[in-house]
């Protein structure tokens, strides 16, 4: 696995931190502390509708002066409605030029190809099953399972519609890089260092099991962002990758 950012030749570890912070000044101090690590940062619903465009803008100065320009911006916004409707939202975030932009795969194949063509240099990002859902939960909602039979069917159709990355478990994640082509981009959630806590997170793996599984890109929050030491806990994440 190459350990490198789409936009640099440096190499960074392929990992995508949830910046979950709870406002701009976390936000700049995280990701400048885990820029020089790791490939990605990742701007999530909770905190784009608090701070805006203006999430992404901070980001990516707080990276640039610590030494990542090129870093690459995940904006997680799990994009869930009508065409239209989403074909609208995408165009909103266009001047963001985000390397990733989630869309719902439930949404289904007109949804997703309208943030497809809506963002046609942005790999549309297609959520199959929530790491956050156990079998109990999917038959709650009326989700046909077992989860992994869900998201390799969710992650078929999303990439026919012209998805180029899927968000998926750990358990699923073998499983749905035998089912669509190399190209597409494998983005793990769920994902833990052995011993850490799981927090909400219910279908979880270690970092360097995702990877051998066929994953691209781990997203990985809590045990990073909540480490007293942000910098160190991301390359000692790195280095089992290495």
């Amino acid at each position: 696995m190459t350990l490198t950012s789409s936009r640099s030749s440096t190499a960074f570890a392929p990992i995508a931190v949830a910046m979950d912070a709870p406002d701009l000044g976390a936000l700049a101090e995280w990701t400048s502390r885990v820029a020089p690590v790791v490939s990605t940062v990742k701007v999530g619903l909770e905190v784009f509708c608090r701070d805006g465009a203006a999430a992404v803008t901070t980001a990516r100065a707080a990276a640039e002066s610590a030494g990542h320009p090129g870093i690459d911006v995940f904006l997680d916004l799990k994009l869930h409605d009508i065409p239209a409707t989403v074909r609208g939202a995408a165009l909103a975030v266009a001047t963001l030029a985000p390397s990733y932009l989630t869309v719902h795969a439930s949404g289904g194949a007109a949804m997703v190809s309208a943030a497809v063509e809506a963002l046609p240099d942005t790999r549309i990002t297609a959520v199959t099953v929530l790491t956050s859902l156990d079998e109990a939960a999917l038959a709650e909602i009326g989700l046909g399972g077992p989860a992994r039979e869900a998201a390799v069917r969710l992650a078929r159709l999303a990439v026919s519609a012209g998805a180029r990355a899927i968000v998926c478990s750990p358990h699923e994640v073998a499983a749905i890089r035998a089912a669509v082509p190399a190209d597409i981009t494998l983005i793990t959630p769920g994902v833990r260092p052995a011993g850490a806590a799981l927090d909400d997170q219910r279908r979880v793996a270690t970092p360097a099991q995702a990877l051998a599984d066929g994953a691209d890109l781990l997203v990985i929050g809590r045990p990073i962002t909540g480490a007293d030491d942000q910098r160190a806990a991301a390359a000692a994440i790195a280095a089992e990758l290495a």
